[in-house]
């Protein structure tokens, strides 16, 4: 089976990896910071402009980057959070409470944007 729009999230995943490398040496590390969620963004962004644009796609392109983009955020973020939640443990309590904020302030907002969304 042929799974079609790889080379964009191939792509993305590249152009991610090298940002996060990038911010990481900016910071003084030695490790990718932030690479999967620039990835994410840029593959949204494409995403985005396609549609806005009406640029047409192949309809199993097209298909593919749809299956791709509901598989992307998940498996793709829950394999590098093992690599993030094993740093993030071994570095000390700032990690832990930036990671902690993080998730509660978002989940503290959905109240507030599902009252955003029935207006």
């Amino acid at each position: 089976m042929g799974i079609y729009g790889l080379g964009i999230i191939a792509a993305c995943m590249f152009a991610g990896c090298y940002l996060g490398n990038l911010l990481g040496a900016a910071l003084g590390l030695n490790s990718d910071v932030g690479g999967v969620g620039f990835a994410m963004v840029i593959f949204i962004l494409i995403q985005v402009y396609l549609q806005k644009s009406g640029k047409k796609l192949n309809p199993k392109t097209e298909g593919g980057i749809q299956f791709i983009s509901a598989l992307y955020i998940p498996v793709v973020v829950a394999m590098s959070m093992n690599q993030d939640v094993y740093s993030a443990l071994a570095s000390g309590l700032v990690p832990l409470i930036s990671g902690l904020v993080a998730v509660v302030i978002p989940l503290c907002l959905i109240p507030l944007l599902l009252k955003l969304a029935k207006d």
